[in-house]
């Protein structure tokens, strides 16, 4: 895919919370990393439960995300899900289904190993990043 059209995904991928550190040289990385994926209403992109290796990146179209039968939420253009599944191959929190036709930013592990091996800094700016999620979480348990 042509350079230009990926750096149309990097405002997307800066409101991502795991990358809202990076520079935009460290995301136009990773958006070269990615592959632009189509994918038609009614396939299953994950399934709860089995092990993730990918993070996705909703660029048009609206995904469901259900747990069990039970639809857990909607999700549209800008969204995104999968991104733990970047740092280790756990198992799948929910299902996800697309509700329409959609286009996808599907970044995978493997890819990812890769955008930290050609920019080491990055690794330093995610776990950052992490740690910061992990606070907030913690804040919130906590104060239930």
């Amino acid at each position: 895919m042509p350079m230009r059209k990926k750096d149309q995904y990097l405002d997307h991928l800066a409101k991502v919370p795991l990358f809202s550190a990076c520079s935009k040289k460290e995301l136009q990385t990773i958006a070269r990393a990615a592959d632009d994926v189509e994918v038609p209403a009614g396939k299953v992109l994950v399934e709860e439960g089995k092990p993730g290796h990918e993070f996705f990146l909703i660029i048009n179209g609206t995904a469901s995300v259900k747990r069990g039968k039970k639809e857990i939420v909607k999700l549209g253009p800008g969204q995104y899900f999968g991104e733990l599944a970047l740092l280790d191959r756990g198992p799948r929190s929910a299902s996800v289904v697309a509700k329409d036709d959609m286009e996808l930013l599907v970044l995978g592990q493997r890819e990812f190993a890769g955008v930290i091996d050609e920019v080491p800094t990055l690794a330093h700016k995610l776990l950052t990043s992490m740690a910061q999620r992990l606070r907030e979480a913690d804040a919130k348990a906590y104060s239930h």
